[in-house]
């Protein structure tokens, strides 16, 4: 937990610049009849009864210290899938950093090896070498800041029916243009001094 504080301390180095990771599932809903538009006096109106669409994932890449995010809305959260994230990432966004400090939770597909079985060993290595990989612990994921991210994402604009991947990528991205413009951060104020007043009981007892 410290570890991860700590990072939330230091000053920005815009050669390792600090990106916190995070991913949801959404569940996507078409209607089975169509909605009565608003007009004046009286909201839209959307019929209870919908069809299921199945499921697609959404990654976010959060630098809360720049005030920039990228998500990206993929039909699958498998290693590949995180691989080729990670890829655009690190070419595509910092291409001329020395590292980017990744912090993110410590899931099966958020390791090294899925960079190994998406790319040649050669390239997995040379990815894997400008990442510094910070995970939350167990029951910890409310430090990654990523989460509260996309805890604003979900309730600015997907907290509604989305019937398609489609129309889930035409509403992220100026959602995703409209905060990086905007330089919109997330003004954390937790800390390891805190952590050891507020959550002591996490803290082993030393008997002297």
């Amino acid at each position: 937990m410290e570890d991860v504080l700590e990072l939330y301390k230091k000053p920005f180095n815009p050669q390792e610049p600090l990106i916190c990771m995070d991913e949801i599932c959404k569940q996507l809903v078409q209607e089975t009849r169509r909605p009565i538009l608003v007009k004046t006096g009286r909201p839209a109106r959307f019929d209870f009864e919908y069809q299921r669409s199945g499921v697609c994932n959404l990654f976010m890449f959060y630098e809360p210290f720049g005030g920039k995010r990228y998500v990206a809305v993929t039909e699958h959260r498998t290693k590949i899938d995180w691989a080729y994230q990670i890829k655009e990432l690190l070419e595509v966004h910092y291409p001329a950093v020395r590292k980017v400090i990744l912090v993110m939770d410590n899931l099966n597909t958020h390791t090294g090896s899925s960079l190994y079985e998406a790319f040649p060993p050669a390239e997995a290595r040379r990815l894997l070498d400008r990442l510094e990989i910070h995970y939350t612990p167990k029951h910890g994921s409310w430090l990654n800041i990523a989460e509260i991210e996309l805890r604003i994402l979900n309730s600015q604009c997907l907290n509604r029916r989305i019937s398609d991947i489609d129309s889930l990528k035409r509403e992220v991205s100026p959602w995703q243009k409209q905060r990086n413009n905007a330089n919109s951060r997330i003004d954390w104020q937790f800390a390891s001094e805190d952590a050891r007043i507020k959550l002591k009981k996490l803290y082993p007892i030393i008997l002297s």
